[in-house]
């Protein structure tokens, strides 16, 4: 990818998305990319999987995408609003510019982010607001227990 395609992106961590939701997880996926568009790293929660309350999506795709000499210039793509925890790691390492699948379920920190001078788009996606709310449908127990930390 050469340019930067925010639905190709998003459509990246759909995948992630459903590769979660296929271990058993919570469907949310992340890609970090450079500003071409060239993914870097791509992940998903596996906070369920690895019953470890740090392996959010979008951390997933960053530690993926390996160290990096600056992030500035790097695009986190994640289908559900970045949570507290995640907006901190987007501030921490500057990375500049956020695309949000959906913030409908979950609002998350994206306004502290434009706050602080973070690019962010919000796509409202239909299938990543389909694929969330469809499994807090189905397992509201997990949602609910999961959403109080992300």
């Amino acid at each position: 990818m050469s340019t930067l395609d925010h639905h190709a992106l998003l459509g990246i961590a759909i995948e992630e998305a459903r590769a979660g939701l296929a271990e058993g997880g919570i469907p949310i996926g992340a890609v970090l990319a450079d500003a071409h568009g060239a993914v870097l790293g791509r992940g998903h929660n596996r906070r369920v999987q690895e019953s470890d309350p740090s392996v959010h999506a979008e951390t997933d795709a960053f530690r993926k995408a390996g160290r990096q000499r600056s992030y500035r210039h790097m695009v986190m793509v994640t289908t559900l609003a970045p949570c507290w925890y995640c907006c901190g790691l987007i501030l921490q390492f500057r990375i500049g510019k956020v695309i949000v699948g959906e913030s409908r379920t979950f609002q998350g920190g994206i306004d502290w982010l434009r706050q602080r001078g973070v690019n962010v788009l919000d796509l409202d996606s239909a299938a990543c607001y389909r694929l969330l709310g469809e499994f807090i449908t189905d397992h509201p127990d997990l949602w609910h227990e999961d959403i109080g930390e992300h």
